[in-house]
């Protein structure tokens, strides 16, 4: 089993953990509390900085709740982390947009994220057909 290393820079806030073990995407909370008029963006902490395992990456994106608990979005739409980013301060951030008034508190959960082995190193061939018959493009399948 992969270790992954937790530094909690913030000390009251609840340590990481899987959801009655049901899901493999783990919550991350706010580190403090956060007030955002509509329109306004900031990077709200997440109070934690980690040592991913060699070769993983860690993918965090927006709980499914969040825009309608909070009215906020994740500006970049998901975010990735690399095992890179490890240093001690190194804190994990929600980059989010305020879309109306809301008021986020320490604790509040924001965020989740999940780690992912990284790519496989891919060759690039170029070629003058693919060889195969075609969908008939974009959303060629229909709404149903």
């Amino acid at each position: 089993m992969e270790k992954i290393r937790i530094k909690y820079l913030c000390e009251d806030i609840e340590r990481l953990k899987y959801i009655d073990g049901k899901s493999d995407w783990i919550d991350l909370r706010a580190a403090e509390d956060v007030e955002m008029k509509a329109g306004e963006f900031r990077l709200i902490p997440l109070g934690i900085a980690m040592e991913l395992p060699r070769g993983y990456e860690a993918h965090v994106i927006p709980r499914s709740s969040t825009y309608k608990n909070f009215g906020i979005l994740q500006t970049n739409s998901m975010g990735l982390i690399d095992e890179s980013y490890c240093g001690d301060n190194d804190q994990w951030y929600m980059p989010a947009l305020a879309m109306r008034d809301t008021v986020i508190r320490k604790n509040d959960r924001i965020c989740q994220f999940r780690i992912m082995k990284h790519q496989p190193q891919l060759e690039f061939e170029a070629v003058d057909t693919l060889g195969h018959e075609d969908r008939g493009g974009l959303g060629s399948t229909g709404k149903q």
